[in-house]
């Protein structure tokens, strides 16, 4: 049986009892027309009360098993429920929902299968760390010399994206550690058509992070950065043996 819509929202969350009720009540308002799923990836506080408070319908994890696995965990659900579209927004609060409905209308009146909200395409102050700052310029130079494409923000997770994507997401081998831009380099060596749009986003308002902390992000580059060889080669090694992925 098909749903009564063909577009879900997806929100990934953990520990996010302040924000999330607020996030979900913003989406709603700017979106209506689409289905709504709240994954909680084993949040230690009160974001399930705060999600059934909002009356939403919601997805949990029994304990927390990384951003990655619960983008994949709404991937699966909207395959399951034969949904055309999915966006994917972060539960902090820093993407504006307001922007939803122009990255649903970019994706249904474009050839593009994936659209990334871009913080850099929009004017104004967003204010970054100067080491991801350095980080993400580079991410954009490797993905233009692999892919022949400029993404200007590359590690942004407010996307949309057509069935034939979130499909591609569900296989085993999708990185869920850290799904960034060695996802670009992947789609893009699967034939998948890219394209970004400008997107207001502000800082986490507690100063939150997932790769808070200087290890915390070097070790983030360094897995990043492996994926993007393992991608590059396995890409290579299938073109010499005449394989098609």
């Amino acid at each position: 049986m098909t749903t009564m819509t063909k577009d879900l929202i997806i929100v990934p969350v953990f520990n996010e009892e302040n924000h999330v009720h607020a996030l979900v009540m913003r989406i709603r308002d700017a979106y209506p027309e689409g289905d709504l799923l709240v994954i909680d990836d084993g949040s230690t506080d009160r974001t399930r009360e705060e999600i059934e408070k909002a009356g939403v319908s919601w997805l949990c994890h029994p304990f927390n098993l990384g951003y990655g696995v619960a983008v994949q965990t709404g991937y699966k659900y909207a395959l399951g429920k034969d949904y055309e579209y999915l966006l994917q927004i972060d539960g902090d609060g820093q993407h504006d929902p307001a922007y939803i409905p122009i990255m649903f209308r970019e994706i249904k009146t474009t050839a593009y299968d994936i659209v990334i909200g871009s913080r850099f395409l929009m004017p104004g102050s967003y204010r970054m760390e100067a080491l991801k700052m350095a980080a993400i310029k580079l991410f954009r130079a490797i993905i233009k010399f692999t892919t022949g494409q400029l993404i200007s923000d590359p590690t942004s997770g407010y996307q949309v994206m057509n069935r034939r994507v979130f499909r591609y997401f569900t296989a085993d081998d999708f990185p869920t550690d850290y799904p960034d831009a060695n996802i670009i380099i992947a789609l893009h060596n699967q034939g998948f058509k890219i394209s970004e749009v400008p997107v207001l986003m502000v800082a986490n308002s507690e100063g939150r992070s997932m790769h808070r902390g200087f290890f915390n992000i070097i070790y983030y580059f360094f897995r990043v950065f492996l994926a993007i060889f393992i991608t590059t080669i396995t890409k290579k090694k299938k073109r010499i043996e005449g394989e098609e992925i």
